[in-house]
């Protein structure tokens, strides 16, 4: 029997995704898509509820162990929903490891750097199967795909799922690191934020070495799967398109010569930024900043995302 709060979910996040429909020409410039005042330190701290979603997720899906167990005494907090080893080559496992360790010592360098004290308080996160089919279930427009789709199954789903939530960390680094104050700090983001530029760089052209493969048992493959998830976080997000496929129409590609998108910016080739309300509205699944759900099924932790909450900066 399904879970009752998968149900629900899954509920939520099709209503948003149906609600946004008519939005999706929105300009990114209105006020939901704009940054919240904040302090360098809050925004950091926003950004750690993502950095140790990605650490879990690809420590446990790589090796079985999560973030204690590489670096004992870091974090606190429940025990990740659903953490499941995933079914990929060796090859595969070890790059996906890589990715999850750089994110453990990022993690430490902002303990260092005091910005945050050790242990690291974590929100509940879930990173089950059932979470992210709820996702796929929208993308292809199913109450749910025979057989459930589950994204450990195999390399073409976990990635898709990997370097989608890679983007956000590095979207939202690429928002905030002009403003941050302090040469020493604004630095220290500037050289996270480039490691995690690359680490999406890699799952990317992981899932671009297979993007012609169907993604089994399924009939679809994994370029379709890419590009259709992509549509369901920009509907999310409400912010315009910022999370792309692996092959594109030509005058979308890079000088409009190309249709492979390994890379995906803007028309000049510039990295896409999200600010806290719309990386907010992808993660929760609701297309709402201050309703939990999804990945976060109680929320983000820190200040900023409080005010969020408390001034219903939806």
């Amino acid at each position: 029997m399904a879970n009752p709060s998968c149900l629900l979910y899954a509920f939520l996040l099709l209503v948003a995704f149906q609600s946004t429909m008519i939005n999706a020409n929105t300009v990114i410039h209105t006020p939901q898509c704009r940054p919240v005042a904040a302090s360098s330190n809050e925004k950091i701290i926003f950004s750690v509820n993502l950095l140790l979603y990605q650490a879990q997720f690809l420590l446990h899906a790589s090796i079985g162990v999560g973030i204690n167990d590489v670096s004992p005494g870091l974090v606190q907090g429940p025990a990740p929903i659903g953490a499941t080893t995933a079914n990929f080559s060796n090859s595969v496992r070890r790059v996906i490891e890589e990715v999850g360790l750089l994110t453990v010592g990022h993690l430490r360098a902002l303990v260092q750097a005091e910005i945050l004290d050790a242990p690291i308080t974590s929100p509940l996160i879930d990173v089950s199967a059932e979470a992210y089919a709820a996702f796929v279930n929208v993308a292809f427009n199913v109450s749910t795909l025979t057989p459930p789709f589950n994204i450990y199954a195999n390399t073409p789903s976990f990635v898709a799922a990997a370097k989608g939530f890679s983007a956000f960390i590095q979207q939202y680094y690429a928002g905030i690191i002009p403003s941050i104050v302090g040469n020493d700090l604004q630095q220290l983001v500037t050289r996270i934020g480039l490691s995690q530029a690359v680490g999406l760089g890699v799952l990317r052209t992981l899932l671009n070495d297979v993007i012609n493969s169907t993604v089994q048992p399924y009939t679809f493959t994994a370029a379709e799967l890419s590009n259709r998830t992509s549509e369901v976080v920009n509907r999310l997000g409400g912010c315009g398109v910022k999370a792309e496929g692996l092959i594109v129409p030509l005058q979308l590609g890079a000088e409009n010569r190309t249709t492979s998108n390994v890379v995906p910016a803007d028309v000049n080739s510039l990295a896409y930024v999200r600010f806290e309300r719309e990386i907010l509205r992808i993660v929760y699944g609701t297309g709402n900043a201050t309703m939990p759900g999804g990945l976060y099924p109680s929320g983000f932790i820190g200040s900023l995302n409080r005010r969020i909450r408390d001034l219903q900066l939806s």
